[in-house]
C-alpha cells in the first residue's frame, strides 16, 4: 500500500491546559506526522495557543470553526481538510492525553499496510484507568450492545483512536457519516466493515483526563444506542 504523509486530526474544546504540552509530546515522539487541531472556537483561546505553536512549528496547523458542532463534525472538516492537501493516512485522537502520543507511532506504522487501524481498549493486553464504575459500564456496555446488534468482530466499536487511509476514508463516504459522540464512532467503522476493509486492533492503555472535563453526556449515551439501532436497518 503506498501512501502519502500522515495527518494526525485533533478536535478540540476548551482543551488549553492540555493542548501545548500534547503537541510538544508530539512533536518529540512522532516527528514524522503532520499534526490538525479542529478548534470549535474555544472560549478558553486553545485556538490562540495552537496559532502561537503554529508560526513557530510548519508541521501544526489550525482549523478554527465558528461554534461548538460536536466531534464527528470537527473530524469531518479535518478529514476534507487533510484530503484537499494531499495527505495519505490519517489518525483521529482526543487532546486530553487519554490517547497516549506513543501509540500513534503503532497506528502510523500499521497503515502502510491496513486501511483502517483501532487502537484498542478491549482486546487482550489492552486496559483502562482512571474511570469510576459507572464510565465504565458505559463504555464496555457500549462495545457489547454495539457488537451484538451489527454483529461485528472488533473489540473496541466506540473508541476514538483511529486510523484510516485515504482510500478507506473515500470509500466509506465518511462525509456523509451523520452520527455524533460514540456512535460516530462505531458508524465509522461499521461502514469500513460493510465496504470490506478488516480493521487491524492492537491493544493500548487509555487513562483518563486528569485536566479539564469531559465531553461525555446523557445524550451522547442515548444517542448512540439510538443510531447503533437504525444502522442495522
Amino acid at each position: 500500500m503506498t501512501l502519502g504523509k500522515t495527518l494526525v486530526v485533533i478536535p478540540t474544546y476548551n482543551e488549553g491546559g492540555n493542548i501545548g504540552p500534547l503537541l510538544e509530546r508530539m512533536l518529540s515522539e512522532v516527528p514524522e506526522v503532520d499534526l490538525l487541531i479542529v478548534d470549535d472556537n474555544s472560549p478558553d483561546g486553545t485556538g490562540d495557543l495552537v496559532e502561537a505553536i503554529a508560526t513557530k512549528n510548519p508541521q501544526v496547523h489550525l482549523l478554527r470553526r465558528e461554534k461548538k458542532e460536536g466531534l464527528a463534525f470537527a473530524y469531518r472538516a479535518g478529514f476534507l481538510w487533510g484530503l484537499e492537501k494531499g495527505y495519505g493516512a490519517f489518525i483521529q485522537m482526543d487532546a486530553d492525553f487519554s490517547h497516549d502520543p506513543q501509540d500513534t507511532k503503532r497506528i502510523a506504522k500499521e497503515l502502510k499496510t491496513h486501511d483502517c487501524v483501532i487502537a484498542s481498549r478491549y482486546v487482550p493486553g489492552g486496559q483502562t484507568s482512571g474511570w469510576g464504575w459507572h464510565r465504565k459500564v458505559i463504555s464496555r456496555g457500549g462495545n457489547i450492545y454495539a457488537k451484538l446488534i451489527l454483529g461485528v468482530s472488533p473489540q473496541d466499536m466506540t473508541g476514538g483512536f483511529n486510523g484510516w487511509s485515504k482510500k478507506a476514508l473515500e470509500t466509506i463516504d465518511y462525509q456523509t457519516v451523520t452520527s455524533r459522540g460514540y456512535a460516530y464512532q462505531v458508524e465509522m467503522k461499521y461502514r469500513a466493515l460493510k465496504a470490506g476493509f478488516t480493521p487491524f486492533e492492537f491493544p493500548i492503555h487509555f487513562r483518563n483526563r486528569t485536566i479539564g472535563t469531559s465531553k461525555m453526556s446523557s445524550d451522547i449515551v442515548f444517542e448512540a444506542a439510538y443510531r447503533v439501532l437504525k444502522l442495522r436497518g
